[in-house]
Parts: C-alpha cells; structure tokens; sequence
C-alpha cells in the first residue's frame, strides 16, 4: 500500500464519521447521542476489518502469500523447463524409487 493510500483511507473513515454523526443528528438524535452512535458504528466496522484480515493472514490468503506461491511455482516450473530429457528421466526414476521404498 502507498503512502497516499493509506491516507486517503484514513480521510475516507474521519469523513464517513463525520457522515454518520450528521446523518444521526438529522433523525433527530442530540449532539452526544449521535457521536457515540458515530463512533460505535466506526468502532463495528473496525472490529468488521480485523476480523477479514485476521482470517485471510491465518487462512494465508494474503497478497504476499500468494506472490510468493506464484514466485515458486514459477521458479520450479524454470527449473523444470531446463532439465535435459536425461535429467528428467534420472529425476523421475528416483522418485518412483522413493515411492516405492516408502510403501
């Protein structure tokens, strides 16, 4: 994330607080009960955040989890490509080997 993202961001939310306070003040609510109402929705969906973010960082869904998968795949799949036809064989055999051993 840039830095001017990250900025925006924080002036979407301290706009959209600001939003909602006025939104409440207009259904009727006096200037306190509108700033705690404000203030607990901004608080609601924070903890609505975190709760996307920490599933996604456990379920490693995050974007540098899945560039760095991409990375590897990409790496081996090189690595693979450049393999003689020997080599492959001589690879291929051994893993039956161990495939075999292993049972």
């Amino acid at each position: 994330m840039r830095r001017i993202d990250a900025i925006g961001i924080g002036l979407g939310i301290f706009i959209a607080g600001g939003l909602a306070y006025l939104g409440l003040q207009l259904f009727g609510l006096d200037g306190q009960k509108a700033g705690i109402w404000s203030q607990a929705l901004l608080v609601i969906g924070l903890m609505g955040w975190l709760a996307t973010y920490i599933l996604r960082a456990v379920g490693n869904k995050m974007t540098y989890h899945q560039q760095r998968e991409q990375y590897e795949t990409a790496f081996l799949q090189q690595r693979l490509d450049e393999l003689s036809p020997e080599e492959l064989a001589r690879i291929q055999a051994e893993i039956e080997q161990e495939d075999q051993s292993q049972l």
